[in-house]
């Protein structure tokens, strides 16, 4: 198996240059260097999603700094933990953080956690944000239906003179639910 040290490089706009973290990976080494001008806080980037296709286990992603990743810990943290699942080493020069080595691996592990408690606390505060909306009145997910739209529908339905399409768009109910509406009737009958 060919092991490959695989360097990615980003900054964010066309007018900021690459000059210093590719000066520090020069030195470092690599086979492979992916590089790209495209803001952090996107998670669908071309080149970081070219670096998560291509690297192989017992791979070496190599990075100037952790920040690099992303503008977003999470996100971050995500993908150096996907990267620790996958059996592929991460190295970033700035954090001197090196997951092939004791310290490096400790390293990720506190990352790890630090993940998974940020992902819990997101869940936590979402669901205090739901009852709290709740206690205030705001009803929550999809908003129901005019009972006197999914009306019209079934007579226009049971009446034979119209096409599910034409009462689709006639009365602005989704064909899903136009036929959710039929079944529900033939199972009360």
């Amino acid at each position: 198996m060919n092991v490959q040290k695989i360097a990615y490089a980003r900054v964010s706009t066309e007018q900021q240059e690459l000059a210093r973290q590719l000066d520090a990976l020069e030195k470092y080494g690599y086979d492979k260097l992916i590089t790209e001008k495209y803001t952090g806080t996107k998670k669908d980037r071309v080149g970081l999603n070219q670096l998560l296709d291509i690297v192989r286990t017992g791979d070496t992603v190599v990075v100037e700094s952790i920040s690099r990743l992303g503008r977003n810990t999470l996100d971050i943290l995500t993908i150096i933990d996907d990267l620790n699942k996958r059996g592929i080493n991460f190295v970033s020069l700035k954090e001197n953080i090196d997951s092939s080595t004791s310290t490096g691996k400790a390293m990720l592990g506190m990352i790890a956690v630090i993940s998974q408690l940020e992902r819990d606390l997101i869940v936590d505060r979402t669901k205090e944000g739901m009852a709290s909306a709740k206690a205030r009145g705001v009803r929550m997910g999809r908003p129901s239906l005019d009972e006197d739209k999914i009306k019209t529908a079934l007579k226009m339905y049971d009446s034979n003179d119209y096409s599910i399409k034409e009462i689709v768009q006639q009365v602005g109910i989704s064909q899903g639910k136009l036929y959710k509406e039929i079944n529900k009737r033939k199972v009360q009958s």
